[in-house]
């Protein structure tokens, strides 16, 4: 798979399990996404995904790289849907 193609597919997925935010934006918990059975079959590297997606600037979320557990609370951002 590509990684614009990965991208895309990362932003319906945080359109499926997030919600919006006071600001208007979606947003989507670290952990939800990394523990969803679908995003699990659909992102062979979900952390690499989602650097990709913020270096583009389509998420944002805070520091650079989230791991499981230790940022399962950590908010990830749709900046553009």
């Amino acid at each position: 798979m590509n990684v614009a193609h990965e991208v895309e597919l990362l932003v319906q997925e945080i359109q499926r399990l997030g919600s919006k935010n006071a600001d208007g934006q979606i947003t989507v918990k670290f952990g939800v996404l990394f523990s969803d059975d679908r995003c699990a079959n659909i992102f062979e590297a979900l952390v690499g995904t989602l650097r990709a997606a913020k270096r583009k600037k389509i998420v944002s979320y805070p520091g650079e790289l989230l791991l499981q557990g230790v940022h399962d609370n950590v908010e990830v951002v749709l900046l553009q849907e």
